[in-house]
């Protein structure tokens, strides 16, 4: 574990292969394919974010697709039990060096990636709409499939977790601006990791990432949460701390 620790301090992420157990992962699948079924709120769709190839409207060919199911730790007990398994207990303790908690605020979602219309996601940081104390938070990106750029997987920058931009590198929404002089440089360092089912990459709210479609004909499915220390409070009166936490 100390070496994917120190690969996550360095770089920004690390995957840790092989996380959730083939049982475990039958059931995580099972569940997600009923939940995708049964569209129950809350949830977003591909048409509420207008990201680049997505549904104009919902009257559109693809208007009714699912982005995201949300709050994933309420839906199924089986998904609250890999929120606060044993796994990413130790794992997020021995990051963080203290207690975790996990935000149900942000994250907590089972996303879906469907062919066609499964839009791309520019590049970012997570912290972009986050408030705490410090920017010191961790997701945790479980595939219940297997992830490839074929399919919408996710690219991440080396090391940017760790680098700092003026607000000119940006967008009004925040996304990192591929247009700007500099960046483009920065963005041609991202590597794509391949994730076998299973898999889980550790990501810091600062590394900068993005996803790319789904050119695949099966939909994509992956289970995200995110996780701080308890020193590392969120902001009163902000989205961060608008929701109660759930202790590991």
């Amino acid at each position: 574990m100390e070496p994917q620790i120190e690969a996550l301090h360095e770089n920004g992420y690390v995957v840790v292969p092989r996380l959730v157990p083939p049982q475990a992962l039958s059931r995580l699948n099972e569940i997600a394919r009923a939940q995708l079924r049964a569209r129950a709120a809350p949830l977003e769709l591909e048409v509420d974010l207008r990201y680049p190839g997505a549904p104009k409207s919902r009257d559109d060919a693809g208007g009714a697709t699912v982005r995201r199911l949300l709050d994933a730790y309420t839906r199924d007990p089986v998904f609250a039990e890999w929120a606060r398994s044993p796994e990413v207990r130790v794992w997020t303790e021995s990051y963080f060096g203290e207690g975790v908690l996990m935000s149900r605020a942000h994250h907590n979602c089972l996303m879906t990636k469907h062919p066609r219309y499964g839009s791309l996601t520019g590049w970012h940081r997570d912290i972009r709409y986050w408030s705490f104390e410090r920017e010191d938070l961790i997701s945790v990106w479980f595939a219940l499939g297997e992830e490839t750029v074929d399919n919408g997987a996710l690219w991440l920058v080396p090391g940017s977790h760790r680098m700092t931009f003026g607000a000119e590198r940006f967008d009004e929404a925040k996304f990192f601006r591929a247009d700007h002089e500099g960046n483009g440089e920065i963005i041609r360092t991202a590597v794509s990791p391949r994730l076998a089912p299973g898999d889980a990459i550790f990501f810091h709210c600062n590394t900068l990432h993005s996803a790319g479609k789904n050119l695949s004909d099966a939909v994509k499915f992956s289970l995200v949460y995110t996780y701080h220390g308890r020193s590392n409070a969120p902001r009163a009166g902000t989205r961060s701390a608008s929701r109660p936490e759930v202790e590991l």
